[in-house]
This record gives structure tokens, C-alpha cells and sequence, in this order.
């Protein structure tokens, strides 16, 4: 079964706008601060942002170019840091983390899927599919079989060994979605993740992150200016000076 606008189907989940009671959130954002230098000018992208992610949620960060909702999905993946604010992932504060742990909680927990796919061009779909469990240090054999069984889920059953830089775009952009999710994560980050696919592959993309939602109770946040699959998510906000706000 696929989620669809309006619904909830984690009965520990409330409805959007319900009270949330004895459910610890699983990332908190609190008063987190960012901002940039532009010609000597001060630019404040997110101002004492705070907020509580919960296990299974699915949220859509959605709103006008510019107004910092890729700033803030880097903030969430531990990709750039905040000036100031913390972000704790199950109360420990991701950024006090060493290097090292920060970057194995990174692979173990997040999964990427960004609006430039930074794939391996010269390797095929099934070896991009693969890095991420070689690197965690999984046998070859095991992540080779996670890897082709996600690329056939993602509709590339006939393009397992061909190279990247052959495949299309919308193609390419289906292996950077396998690639973020052969490994399960937790919390799945994504930024426009069928903003280059045709309505029929958006579909089974969207019913593919809604299957493996309810199949792994996965956290789904993602920065789109497709509707639709924003309404399919649980909750909606977008950014308002610097600050988080539901779209009710």
C-alpha cells in the first residue's frame, strides 16, 4: 500500500496538526543559524530555526527558489554545518562528532539523492549502486545483490552494466535514487528527486519511496516544487524568514 494525501499509515504517527505525546522525534533542530557573505553583505539564509523530526515521517520542504531549502536539507545531511545551533539525531549532537564518526553516521544513517547526482561517470549503474556498501565494508557479493534488486525497483532492470555517462538523464537520475537507498537509511534526503523524470517514472518513484516508507519505516524529507508528491507527504512546510512553518 502506498500513502495518499491526507493519510497516515504509522498508527505511532499522528495526523498533521495533532499533538505529538511520548514519542521521542528523532532529529531535533534547535535554533540553528546560517548565513553568507555576498560582496561584504550579510546574508541571513535560516535565522533560530528549531524543529522535531519523527521516525516514518514524510515531509516536503516546498517555496520559492532562494529561500534557503537546500541550505537547509545540507544542514540535515551533516553535508555543511550551521553557524550556530545544534542538531541532534536521538539527543546526541551530530556536529560534536569527530570526523570520522560523523562521516560512518553519515554513510549509515543518511541517504542522498540532490539535484547534481554525483555519480562515477566511467563506472556502470550497478557499481555506483555498490559504493556505498563497499564502503561501509559489506562482501561484494551481498551489496551486488541489494544493488540489483533496488535498480530493478527503480525500473533499470536492462541497464545494470551500462556505463552512467550512456545512460539519460531521467536514468541517471534513477540510479542516484537506488544508490540513496541500497542500504535502507533511516532518513532519506532528498532534493527534487523527479525533477528530471517524465510523469510516468515520477510515479514509480513516488510509489517506490512510499513502499520502502511503510516497508522500513524510513523518513522521508525531501525540497520539490512537484505538488503532487508534496501532497503525499505527511506533513508540509516551507521557510519564512529563516524559520520553519507547516503549511496546514
Amino acid at each position: 500500500m502506498v500513502n495518499r494525501p491526507g493519510k497516515n499509515n504509522h498508527p505511532g504517527l499522528p495526523e498533521k496538526g495533532m499533538q505529538r505525546q511520548d514519542t521521542p522525534p528523532l532529529l531535533s533542530l534547535v535554533d540553528i543559524n546560517k548565513s553568507y557573505r555576498n560582496n561584504g553583505a550579510k546574508i541571513d539564509v535560516l535565522s533560530d530555526l528549531s524543529a522535531d523530526i519523527f521516525s516514518g515521517e514524510t515531509i516536503a520542504i516546498v517555496g520559492e527558489s532562494g529561500i534557503g531549502k537546500s541550505t537547509l536539507l545540507h544542514i540535515l545531511g551533516t553535508l555543511d554545518r550551521p553557524d550556530s545551533g545544534t542538531l541532534a539525531y536521538k539527543n546526541a549532537d551530530v556536529f560534536e562528532f569527530d570526523k570520522k564518526k560523523l562521516a560512518d553516521f553519515r554513510n549509515k544513517t543518511m541517504g542522498f539523492v540532490f539535484q547534481f547526482h554525483y555519480l562515477l561517470s566511467e563506472f556502470s549503474a550497478l557499481e555506483n549502486v555498490m559504493m556505498p556498501g563497499l564502503i561501509k565494508g559489506l562482501k561484494s557479493d551481498d551489496i551486488r545483490q541489494k544493488a540489483e534488486a533496488i535498480l530493478i525497483r527503480v525500473g533499470l532492470k536492462d541497464r545494470l552494466n551500462h556505463r552512467v555517462s550512456d545512460l539519460s538523464g531521467g536514468e541517471q537520475q534513477r540510479v542516484a535514487l537506488a544508490r540513496a537507498l541500497v542500504l535502507n537509511p533511516a532518513i532519506l534526503l532528498a532534493d527534487e528527486p523527479t525533477g528530471n523524470l517524465d510523469k510516468k517514472n515520477s510515479k514509480q518513484v513516488h510509489d517506490l519511496l512510499f513502499e520502502l516508507n511503510e516497508e522500513f519505516n524510513m523518513t522521508i524529507i525531501t525540497v520539490t516544487h512537484n505538488m503532487q508528491l508534496a501532497e503525499y507527504m505527511n506533513r508540509q512546510m516551507t521557510l519564512v524568514e529563516g524559520k520553519l512553518v507547516e503549511i496546514e
